[in-house]
């Protein structure tokens, strides 16, 4: 028997302390081919979504992968992200969370490109918040711990 990864369990731990103190959680995912994101928001390789309840639609934090929908851009997109490519969860306001080590099946088989997500719902109240994408940029020292 396989053991079950603690990742999971960590990310919807932190988005309910997050939603439970009135903070907005964020996460930041490395984009591979097995991401389903717009691709125009990915930078570096990577994208920051809004997972709050108000930004999204439907969601499910699973043991594999993340789903939800969202507006990106006025348009609602269905968003799709596997567990293992989450690097970090954190509370926008004051950055406060956890960041992870990324997997290594995340970056192998670059050779299939994602597919581009098309608009594909027309009703919901959901938002992601692409025009505020990044961390809060502070001094010192990061708040965020690495989990192996």
């Amino acid at each position: 028997m396989s053991e079950i990864s603690t990742k999971p369990y960590l990310i919807r731990a932190i988005h309910q302390w997050c939603s439970d103190q009135g903070l907005t959680p964020y996460i930041s995912v490395v984009v591979d081919h097995r991401t389903l994101v717009p691709r125009q928001f990915v930078q570096d390789g990577q994208i920051v979504l809004n997972v709050s309840a108000d930004a999204t639609q439907s969601l499910v934090i699973g043991n594999e992968m993340i789903a939800f929908q969202a507006r990106f851009g006025g348009v609602a997109q269905n968003i799709s992200l596997p567990v293992d490519n989450v690097s970090a969860i954190y509370a926008r306001e004051n950055g406060h969370g956890m960041a992870f080590e990324v997997g290594a099946g995340s970056f192998g088989d670059e050779e299939t490109e994602a597919p581009e997500l098309e608009p594909g719902l027309s009703d919901g109240s959901a938002s992601a918040d692409a025009d505020e994408p990044s961390p809060p940029k502070g001094g010192g020292r990061s708040h965020l711990k690495l989990v192996k």
